[in-house]
């Protein structure tokens, strides 16, 4: 039997493919656009029957492997698996709903999962170069902190985190510009989107290139989408059957006994997929929910909830795309007006398709603010303001008629509200910080400010070089 071995395009060009390697350490294509799998694998029956009862390790192994295999051997993806992926996503009980809780992470957000895979699949990827590679990342607030702490120490290889300026909280700033050694950090005069044209406009000039070796680590990276399926699949597999997860360490109750109303959730899920609501800014998160879903994990549909920067909601409502400025939020993570992914989404799924598998909708910071403190005050449970936005979101869709009242639904929580302590605390109180956050605290922050223009980053990065 021949062994097939997946390939990539780019969303501009499918005629040149390229393999895993090439896709994940050049990052963006060389004609601007992403790189996508040329199919998206499904899950052999017995591990799509098993997903409920799989080690999370494993539900990984057998997620990524089919898109690595031509270029990791299964022991190494072995050890870089077990090395990433040292904390889980457990699916708990809130309310009448489910969160997948995806901060037990060395920064408390679901960053940490694509970017921890992504530096140990670099790392092993580029084993024998003598040139250094400069990874290049664009963050609205828990991505940098996240690429930063998954790359620090990775012999070989330079990070450099482009934030905008004021747009972070205190403690996403200390992650992102911290930790020194190989990881720099660029201030910049301007919005997320501003931070995302100026990575892509070094990753894409040719004479930079010709001095260095670049990439990036956003999600426009595939080697950092693909990994983030497996919290999907193994969400979906335990709804699926009506299992829930304790209580992690992390997990961010009011008191240890706050309450479900004696929700039962064995009769609510049991044999039913799941409807996942993601919080949603740059779209990579969702994306790879959608290769979840095609992979084969029992995901019903999904909902796209962001802040007012509805670029997408728009977009499924009127079949129309129009990119827009982004304003700022105190969802700041979510502070996207141009979407990176869409591109990646587009090239997989009709406008038609789309619509049938994704709900949009849009939260006000006041909503989202209501929203913290209602669920506080009700169930018992904690949210930051971007798990806040979709909770919302699900309230809004469940009002229209969208979503059934009875549906299965699952909130995916991209981060602990601890990380936002300035916009939670005044609405419900103390905030519990769990330990990988404490450690963080104590950091002193070390950024250069520059302005929104790309010869300030190149200038930059030829200093460095």
């Amino acid at each position: 039997m021949v062994e097939y071995y997946m390939r990539y395009y780019s969303t501009r060009n499918k005629i040149e493919t390229f393999n895993f390697a090439a896709a994940a350490l050049t990052g963006l294509a060389p004609d601007g656009g992403l790189f996508v799998p040329e199919e998206i694998p499904k899950y052999p029956d017995h591990v799509r029957t098993s997903l409920s009862s799989m080690d999370f390790t494993d539900i990984a192994m057998e997620t990524i492997k089919p898109y690595v295999q031509d270029e990791i051997s299964g022991s190494a993806l072995s050890d870089i698996v077990m090395s990433a992926f040292t904390f889980s996503s457990p699916l708990v009980q809130a309310a009448d709903r489910f969160t997948c809780e995806l901060f037990h992470g060395p920064t408390a957000a679901f960053k940490d999962f694509g970017a921890r895979f992504m530096a140990r699949a670099f790392s092993y990827l580029r084993r024998g170069e003598d040139r250094p590679l400069r990874i290049l990342v664009a963050t609205s607030g828990d991505t940098g902190g996240a690429v930063a702490d998954g790359f620090f120490n990775i012999e070989g290889i330079y990070v450099t985190v482009l934030y905008p300026k004021g747009r972070v909280t205190p403690l996403q700033e200390k992650q992102i510009a911290g930790l020194g050694g190989n990881i720099s950090a660029l201030a910049v005069e301007g919005s997320f989107d501003d931070c995302q044209r100026l990575v892509k406009a070094a990753l894409a000039d040719e004479d930079l290139k010709k001095r260095m070796s670049l990439s990036s680590a956003n999600s426009i990276n595939i080697s950092r989408l693909i990994p983030q399926a497996v919290y999907y699949s193994a969400a979906a597999g335990r709804a699926f059957e009506g299992r829930v997860d304790p209580d992690g360490e992390a997990t961010p109750r009011t008191s240890p006994k706050a309450g479900s109303f004696g929700f039962n959730s064995q009769t609510r899920l049991s044999g039913k997929p799941v409807t996942l609501c993601v919080p949603s800014g740059n779209f990579g998160n969702l994306t790879a929910g959608l290769y979840a879903m095609k992979m084969g994990a029992p995901i019903k549909q999904f909902a796209a909830a962001t802040n007012i920067n509805k670029t997408i909601p728009d977009y499924l409502d009127s079949g129309e795309y129009l990119a827009q400025i982004s304003k700022a939020t105190i969802s700041n993570a979510m502070d996207v007006g141009a979407p990176s992914n869409f591109e990646r989404m587009s090239a997989h799924f009709s406008w038609d398709e789309m619509k049938r598998i994704i709900f949009g909708v849009s939260v006000t910071d006041e909503e989202t603010k209501e929203t913290i403190t209602r669920i506080a005050g009700d169930a018992g449970y904690i949210l930051d303001p971007h798990s806040a936005v979709g909770w919302k979101g699900v309230d809004k869709l469940i009002a229209d008629n969208k979503i059934a009242a009875n549906e299965t639904v699952g909130i995916l929580c991209t981060a602990h509200p601890a990380k936002f302590a300035e916009t939670v605390e005044p609405l419900i109180g103390k905030v519990p910080v769990p330990s990988s956050l404490s450690r963080a605290m104590d950091r002193t922050v070390n950024a250069k400010t520059i302005p929104a223009d790309v010869s300030a980053l190149i200038d930059f990065l030829n200093e460095i070089n």
